[in-house]
């Protein structure tokens, strides 16, 4: 029967919406159970961190800490602890990272593996190798993040020149970047006989991690916090540069703070650990599915979600043929893979 047939007496009305105060009221009813449910995150992530640090070739067990045995307090402090530590601030600037990039180009499909940050990242530090061989990290860092601006701004560039915006086709031209950006670094180092290095750049791999090694990657975390205190910008900046104009911002300010702080995360933990793929796309659209669209809640989820995520991969690439170790790019590129085709699939079925 239609809505015309039914009588008046018997129509339902819409429900009222909620008055302003009942709203504000329904909102801070939500705000505990999110905290909570954020405290719990970082609760498992505390456990998988705590586990992460007893897995190993190496005895490092509770009961040998325990009775005080000095080697295994050696391993631990040297070698554990730092990993645990380097691997929590990968990946939680990573997944950040991902997550100002995607607002930054208004597309949810791309990050920096996939639109040629990393890539160039890796071509500095090529460049840095051939040209000063001695080179100190700092130096490698700084070159690193001075040609992963210049990708990154690059891929800005040619996305403002395309003539339609279609939702796959930005990570398609990003991936195109990428690989030319990466034939370029592959000839070379070919040509430099520097093709091994190179590998060790482009697969991201915990295992070099050691005590003086692994502080560069503080940098990063800095860098998390700045990204969540700017939340709001670059969601206004994601808006578009005449929106952004109008509500009293410098679009190209806010461009350029995320431009440095995309390339300098990508470049750190590039020359750090190695490139882990796929991360900083995976994460924020997990957690938007989850929790929604607001960049100010979901930085922290984000943040635990990428750590969390990391942690596990790692664990499972040092246990699956133990006791060998595979990298934990390998785990998160197979991993991410899949859920990248499956977040392609659903969107492409959403508009189906």
């Amino acid at each position: 029967m239609s809505a015309a047939a039914v009588p008046a007496s018997t129509q339902v009305p819409p429900p009222a919406p909620l008055p302003p105060s009942a709203a504000a009221a329904a909102r801070r009813r939500r705000l505990p159970r999110t905290a909570v449910s954020l405290a719990l995150g970082a609760a498992a992530v505390l456990v998988l961190a705590v586990a992460s640090m007893f897995v190993g070739v190496s005895d490092v067990s509770l009961s040998s800490l325990l009775s005080g045995d000095p080697v295994a307090w050696q391993v631990f402090w040297v070698s554990r602890v730092p990993r645990t530590l380097s691997v929590i601030l990968a990946g939680t600037a990573l997944s950040v990272a991902g997550l100002i990039m995607q607002l930054m180009a208004r597309n949810k499909f791309v990050e920096p593996g996939t639109v040629g940050t990393v890539e160039s990242a890796s071509l500095g530090i090529l460049v840095v190798t051939v040209l000063l061989p001695g080179a100190s990290l700092m130096m490698k860092m700084s070159t690193a993040t001075v040609f992963a601006m210049a990708g990154t701004a690059l891929f800005l560039l040619i996305l403002r020149r395309l003539p339609l915006r279609n939702t796959l086709l930005v990570p398609l031209v990003g991936i195109m970047l990428g690989g030319v950006i990466s034939a370029v670094t592959t000839f070379f180092a070919y040509r430099t006989d520097l093709l091994q290095t190179l590998n060790s750049w482009m697969v991201g791999d915990f295992s070099g991690v050691l005590r003086g090694r692994y502080e560069l990657l503080w940098i990063v975390g800095i860098l998390t916090v700045v990204g969540y205190l700017a939340a709001d910008r670059f969601t206004v900046a994601g808006m578009g540069a005449d929106f952004t104009t109008n509500l009293g911002l410098n679009y190209n300010r806010v461009m350029a703070l995320g431009l440095v702080i995309v390339s300098l995360i990508s470049a750190v933990v590039v020359v750090s650990v190695g490139s882990i793929p796929f991360l900083g796309l995976i994460v924020p659209n997990l957690v938007s599915l989850l929790i929604g669209d607001n960049v100010r809640r979901a930085v922290p989820w984000v943040a635990v979600f990428g750590a969390g995520f990391v942690l596990a991969c790692d664990i499972i690439g040092r246990t699956i043929r133990y006791p060998y170790e595979i990298p934990v790019g390998v785990i998160v590129s197979a991993i991410g893979s899949v859920l990248f085709l499956y977040l392609l699939l659903r969107k492409r079925a959403s508009r189906g």
